[in-house]
């Protein structure tokens, strides 16, 4: 079984990834040296245990954004999402007929609808 990761290896590396996103990568290795040239780690054992951590989640932030982390980039995702307008609203209920559509509903004596729209379409008519 793999060990337990403790509070202070999380939170590191948590950090780690907020302020420095642009340097650290997906490979251990390379992020183990970055995390020793920005950070004053005092263990070799805690420096490759936040480096694993970081290298963990690098990779689950390819998927998707993580709880409790916020970089510049998953900021701006959000952001475009929140702002998003769509063209055609979903709640529009709108709709287009054509002429003959119109002469019927005439015809069977109801009213004409406030959300149908007559379309433009050419068609032949109802006859009575």
């Amino acid at each position: 079984m793999a060990g337990v990761r403790t509070k202070t290896v999380k939170r590191a590396a948590k950090e780690l990834i907020e302020k420095h996103f642009s340097k650290l990568t997906h490979d251990f290795h390379t992020n183990k040296r970055v995390c020793q040239s920005i950070a004053v780690i005092p263990s070799k054992r805690l420096r490759n245990k936040i480096a694993g951590f970081v290298t963990h989640l690098m990779r689950r932030m390819q998927k998707g954004p993580i709880r409790g982390i916020s970089t510049k980039l998953q900021e701006e995702q959000r952001e475009i999402r929140d702002n998003y307008v769509p063209s055609k609203s979903a709640l529009d209920k709108s709709q287009d007929f054509d002429a003959e559509t119109f002469q019927l509903l005439e015809h069977l004596g109801y009213p004409e609808p406030k959300w149908a729209n007559q379309s433009k379409y050419k068609n032949v008519g109802f006859s009575q």
